[in-house]
């Protein structure tokens, strides 16, 4: 399983990835182990979403990356 999923920075900012491990991964962001997020902890996990592949995971988070992505994300799976 993959999982592609959603963080709530502390600038207000949500950053979007993709990792079949989503406990470590998350872990990775919290304890500042991850460049693009660890100028802006504390990170809450809004949101995730699981698929079958690494390639349907990653598809997904690039789509999740742009603006009608963002857009949808955002109604979807967290409030503002």
């Amino acid at each position: 399983m993959w999982y592609v999923y959603f963080l709530q920075l502390r600038n207000g900012d949500v950053y979007v990835g993709s990792t079949n491990d989503l406990r470590r991964r998350f872990e990775s962001h919290r304890s500042g182990y991850v460049t693009s997020t660890k100028a802006y902890l504390p990170a809450t996990l809004k949101s995730y979403i699981a698929v079958e592949t690494e390639v349907n995971a990653r598809q997904l988070e690039r789509y999740f990356k742009t603006g009608s992505g963002k857009a949808f994300a955002g109604k979807r799976f967290w409030s503002h």
